[in-house]
Parts: structure tokens; C-alpha cells; sequence
């Protein structure tokens, strides 16, 4: 129905309107209210009428009636708009409604999500089911929608059609296409990704890129093919050159890129802090245990340590990104007709609140946080315990190929010469080469190599959490791998470490192997366990929990294990494919 394409019906708002008239009461009043009016600039002091989910009248009046009207005094607070994530993977071992309800706390109380899970794992039908439910609690929930996979998966084709691309464009609640990891393709004629591109922007929708070290004529041509912003910049320059070139920028501070800082002074060095209305900021789907820190307030914070105004740093997660996405009229500012989304502050110096608004829905209240929406019943949206109807044995434990992957940092990996001899097994402790295997979701091909930098003693260790939600296996002991993945498929998905025929770390994800339904608090502390694991057994870097996401991510060079098999990514070609079990 036509109605639906609209937040409010005519019947709300004429009922809105009855209240300005006096013939009826408003659900919450806030009363001597100090708060940042960002079209104006300024700190002002006014009244604001909420009905239900909206602002209806910010001013000097008092409504005339109060009947069943929560009146609240803020004259000890300060009022800033609900704070909006512009980049959100929800999906980094956490669910969307566990993120959300974590995000509420901090004050973000608008999510702009990545949707690849719920393509490569749903029927459209279903996720668009559950993307419904998921708005139906007081946080907002937008989406984006990839044109590509990020990874050389088989008959990728069959999976991004364009009858299904279109649909997901189309959708009310995607706001925009993207994020472009497949750019090369484009440049290389890909005419299909074109068309896509053109059509969001026919739709009146963002694209945003995925451009690290992006050269100035890669920026120009992305911006011709219709790129609006990216959130690549790693330097003050490519912040200039992306500026340069028309983007908005949204500044990374994630549990991979903790980039805020040394982004923000460079900013300061090279004299371009007059151009805060073309920045964002974004944690882009940092992982738990990052979020300890906070959300958008703790971005907000470090922007206030960096000298950023405090007027341009609350809307680098708010104004700026509603006005980006041209969802200013409902959201991003406290002004009339607005969602009632507010963050009730201490004073402006600390962005953490004390109380939290969401669709005129208190999620936070005095210190303490609100229970709001109900439980989600994953099963009817087919994500409940990954059953693994296959078993693996011995014999696919088998490894000879000449050269395999050597880590550089956490997602960066390169080609390297294999130096240790494959028919040893357990592999010798202390030495920095494991076994590394790739194995079909359904059990129908593997890729057998060798990982070099990942740990030098790590006997079994299996994820079903990665990419495209096929299982890897690491370790030097093959015995403790094949007794990692058993304890693995037992417990319906997750990540499990063993030892010497013992099982020693396990985190359950028991939302299809992917994801779990704990709260970001726990979870966040299994995440430290896993880590401290890992790293008594040798891993060197930052975060593991990538490290599992990007082993098949094809939009990072050099080298990558993926569907097809290990694949060349700078000469986009097939090393070595996969082989059918």
C-alpha cells in the first residue's frame, strides 16, 4: 500500500496536530530543555512536546493538556540528538538486536547496517522479514546493499542476481548500495555492477566505496561512476584527496583501524578543520570487545581530546550523517517533526548518557538500562544451530601444495615459499607454519595449505565464523584438529581451540555457526579469552576475529583462500582450485 512508504499516516498526523491545537496531550514534555539545535548552530533552551515516536513543537509554549504526560525537568541535563553509526557489519560474532541493544546504552540509537550475512544466508523473503522485526524496537535499523561478495565464491553469480540486487535496492529500508569492495571489477567493464550503481542512484540512494590506498585517478573515475563516500582515508592526505574530489568522509576508529587520532591531527597539520559537514565517524564493525569503550560517544569523545569543536564532533555522529543520507527531515537533529531519538548528557564534555530516548521510548533511564523489545525467534528466520550433516575425516587432511599464505598483519597476507616438510605430523612447536584448510559449509570441496605468522603453537583450531560461513581449520596437530571441528559441529557452530587431545577454548554461535545470541558484555569477554589463548600460542597481532573474517576477503591483497581455491587477487586468477571431497 501506498501509506506504508511513509513513517507517519495521515491519522497520526492529524492526531499530532491535535495536540499543537490543545485538544490533546502530548506523551513525554521536557521541560527547560538545553540542547543542540544543529541548524541553527547553537545551544538553546526551549520546550519540547513529544507524541509516541516524534517531536511535534520545540519552542517557549507549554502544551495545554497533560493528561497521562510524563513532564520531565531538564534543566540539570544537556540534550543532543540520538547518535547514527553509518557503517555497521552487524554481524561480527554479535547479532543485530544484541548490537542494537549495546548501542542503546551508549547513545546510538541509529544503525546504518551492512546486509551480506542475510544475502549469502536468506531467502530475501526472510530477511526481509527479519529486518522488519528488527525495527519494530526503539532503535532504527537501516541497511545497505551489497552489489558483490568480497570474495571469489562459486557461481556468485547465482547468488547477486539482478532480479535480487534490485529487490534489496528497492527496499524502504535500504539507504544505500555499497560498500563498493568490488571496484576493480568495474573498472575492468563490469557493466551489470554499473547498471546497479546507476540504479541506486535513480532511486534517490548513496553508494559508498571501499578504497584504501586508492589513487587520486581511481577516486576521480569512482566518483564518475557515481561513488558518494568512503570510509578508506588512513592519512590527512587521502582525507584532502577524497574532499578534493567531492566525497563525504567517514573517519575509522574500529578494533582493526584505531585510526581517530592520528586522523584528527593530521587534519589539524594540514589546516582542514573548517571542513567538519563533509566528515562522519564510524567504528566500522569493530569487534566485543572493542565496544567496552563505548560507541559513538567514545568517538565522540576522542574528537573532543583532539581539539574538534564539540558542536561539529556530536554531528560528525548525527547531523552530518542524517543529512548524508537524506534522512535530515526525520532524523539527526532535535527540531520539529523529528524521530524522537535524544541523548540526555551530563554537559556537553561527556557524550555518554545518562538517559536514553528512542522513538520516545526511554531504552535508558537515570543510569540504568531499560529492557525493550522482545526476543527474537531466530529459527523461523533459518538461523539456529549449524547442523553439519558430513563428517571429516583423516584423509582430507592431506597437504601438498608448493607455496601457501603468510600473514603481514591481521588481514594482509602474502604468497611464501613452503619450507617445512608436510609428511611431519604433529608440525614441529615454536616454528610459525601451521596447516590451513578451507572446507565447504556443505561438505562438497576443501583447499589444503600451509599458513605461515598466524601462531607457532596452535595445535586445533576451527571456526565456523568467517566470510562466507565455510569452516576453518588451523593447527599442527592434526588429531586436535579433527577433534576441534567434532566439538565444533557438537555444539552447533563456533570457534574451538584443542590441545593435546583436550578441548580448551569454546564460543558458541549458535545463530548458524555465525553469530551469537549473548550480550555484547559476555560476549566481549569471550572474545578476550579467545585472544589470550592465541596469543600464549604465538599470535602476534591486534585481532583475530578478522583475521577469521578476511582469510577468504578478496578485496585485500595478495593472496586469499576462498570458494574457488587460492586465488591471486592482484591478477584476479585461481592458483590452485578447490578439490571435490
Amino acid at each position: 500500500m501506498l501509506e506504508q512508504r511513509f513513517r507517519w499516516k495521515n491519522k497520526q498526523i492529524r492526531e499530532q496536530i491535535s495536540v499543537l491545537d490543545g485538544k490533546a496531550s502530548p506523551s513525554i514534555l521536557l521541560k527547560n530543555a538545553r540542547f543542540l539545535h544543529s541548524t541553527l548552530r547553537e545551544w538553546v533552551v526551549a520546550n519540547i512536546w513529544i507524541l509516541h515516536d516524534r517531536i511535534i513543537y520545540v519552542g517557549k509554549e507549554l502544551p495545554r493538556k497533560l493528561k497521562d504526560c510524563e513532564v520531565v525537568d531538564c534543566s540539570e541535563w544537556t540534550l543532543v540528538p540520538g547518535y547514527i553509526e553509518p557503517h555497521v557489519h552487524p554481524f561480527q560474532l554479535y547479532n543485530p538486536q544484541t548490537l542494537s541493544r549495546f548501542a542503546a546504552q551508549t547513545g546510538t540509537t541509529t544503525l546504518i547496517n551492512d546486509n551480506l550475512l542475510f544475502f549469502l544466508h536468506l531467502n530475501k523473503k526472510k530477511a526481509f522479514s527479519l529486518m522488519d522485526q528488527l525495527n519494530e524496537s526503539p532503535i532504527t535499523m537501516y541497511w545497505w546493499s551489497r552489489y558483490d561478495a568480497q570474495t571469489a565464491m562459486g557461481e556468485e553469480e547465482l547468488v547477486f542476481t539482478n532480479r535480487d540486487v534490485k529487490s534489496w535496492l528497492e527496499h524502504k529500508a535500504v539507504v544505500q548500495g555499497g560498500e563498493l569492495t568490488g571496484w576493480p571489477k568495474l573498472l575492468d567493464g563490469d557493466d551489470l555492477m554499473l547498471y546497479w550503481i546507476q540504479e541506486t542512484k535513480r532511486l534517490g540512494k548513496k553508494v559508498e566505496g571501499h578504497f584504501p590506498g586508492a589513487s587520486e585517478k581511481t577516486l576521480a573515475k569512482m566518483k564518475l561512476f557515481g561513488v558518494d563516500g568512503d570510509h578508506e582515508a588512513m592519512t590527512g592526505e587521502e582525507i584532502y584527496e577524497r574532499l578534493l574530489h567531492g566525497y563525504a568522509v567517514s573517519l575509522r576508529h574500529s578494533s582493526i583501524r584505531p585510526d581517530l587520532p592520528v586522523l584528527l591531527k593530521e587534519m589539524k597539520r594540514m589546516g582542514l578543520t573548517t571542513q567538519y559537514d563533509s566528515l562522519m565517524m564510524t567504528t566500522d564493525g569493530a569487534t566485543p570487545a572493542f565496544y567496552k569503550q563505548g560507541m559513538a560517544d567514545y568517538l565522540i569523545r576522542l574528537a573532543l581530546e583532539n581539539d574538534v569543536p564539540a558542536i561539529d564532533a556530536y554531528h560528525m555522529v548525527s547531523y552530518n550523517i542524517a543529512r548524508h543520507f537524506n534522512l535530515s527531515s526525520e532524523h539527526g537533529q532535535i527540531a520539529t517533526g523529528r524521530v524522537a531519538n535524544i541523548n540526555f548528557l551530563a554537559n556537553e564534555h561527556e557524550p555518554t548518557p545518562v538517559s536514553v530516548l528512542a522513538k520516545g521510548q526511554w531504552v535508558r533511564k537515570a543510569g540504568k538500562e531499560v529492557v525493550f523489545a522482545d526476543p527474537i525467534h531466530w529459527p523461523q528466520y533459518d538461523l539456529e544451530p549449524l547442523q553439519l550433516e558430513w563428517e571429516l575425516e583423516r584423509d582430507d587432511l592431506q597437504f601438498s601444495m608448493p607455496f601457501g599464505i603468510e600473514m603481514v598483519n591481521d588481514v594482509i597476507t602474502k604468497p611464501y615459499t613452503i619450507g617445512v616438510d608436510l609428511a611431519i605430523d604433529p608440525l614441529p612447536k615454536g616454528q610459525d607454519e601451521s596447516y590451513l584448510m578451507l572446507v565447504d559449509r556443505k561438505g562438497k570441496w576443501r583447499i589444503n595449505t600451509m599458513i605461515k605468522g598466524f601462531a607457532t603453537s596452535v595445535s586445533g583450531f576451527v571456526s565456523s565464523f568467517s566470510s562466507t560461513g565455510d569452516i576453518i581449520l588451523i593447527g599442527k596437530r592434526k588429531e586436535d584438529m579433527l577433534l576441534a571441528f567434532k566439538r565444533m559441529k557438537e555444539i552447533g557452530g563456533g570457534i574451538v581451540l584443542a590441545e593435546e587431545g583436550k578441548i580448551i577454548f569454546e564460543m558458541k554461535l549458535s545463530l548458524a555457526g555465525l553469530m551469537s545470541d549473548l550480550r555484547i558484555e559476555d560476549l566481549a569477554q569471550e572474545t578476550e579469552t579467545l585472544k589470550d589463548r592465541l596469543v600464549e600460542r604465538g599470535y602476534l597481532f591486534t585481532d583475530p576475529i578478522y583475521s577469521l573474517l578476511f582469510f577468504s576477503a578478496t578485496h585485500l591483497p595478495y593472496i586469499r583462500l576462498t570458494q574457488s581455491g587460492l586465488y591471486d587477487v592482484m591478477n584476479k586468477k585461481v592458483l590452485f582450485p578447490t578439490l571435490m571431497r
